[in-house]
């Protein structure tokens, strides 16, 4: 699970919790995302340049959650990190990205963004949050 940030026009965060992230190749390095088109943060994010993927760790269930529901104040209690593109990175994820909006494409009824990254980190003590089936569990790789 991740939740995916941005600014709006008055710089104040915006984010929400997306399933729908994939990485679209190593080199240059891009990953994407979708968004429903009655989402009603979408037009924010087609206006924006940059955003930020915070992968949830299986600590953060509750905040998957609160990312996940339509409403305008998903931030308020909620402590951000920020780097140089000042959109919002989740503190305690397992893994944080900080991209270019480098492209966007219609996608039947979502909008599918496109993002070059440009920084990146991870926590390597951290056990990745996944969704499946209707319920939430941890993500351990084998050795």
């Amino acid at each position: 699970m991740t939740v995916i940030a941005t600014l709006d026009s008055a710089g104040k965060p915006v984010g929400v919790t997306a399933n729908s992230f994939s990485s679209v190749s190593l080199t240059p390095p891009l990953v994407l995302f979708s968004l429903s088109h009655t989402a009603l943060s979408l037009l924010t994010f087609r206006a924006t340049p940059h955003f930020t993927v915070s992968i949830l760790s299986d600590r953060q269930i509750e905040l998957a959650g609160r990312f996940a529901r339509a409403g305008k104040d998903k931030w308020r209690g909620v402590a951000f990190e920020t780097w140089e593109s000042g959109c919002p990175l989740l503190p305690g994820a397992a893994a944080w990205f900080e991209c270019q909006v480098v492209a966007t494409h219609d996608g039947g009824d979502h909008e599918i963004f496109i993002g070059e990254i440009l920084r990146l980190s991870h926590d390597p003590s951290s056990t990745p949050l996944a969704y499946q089936r209707g319920g939430y569990g941890g993500f351990r790789p084998e050795s």
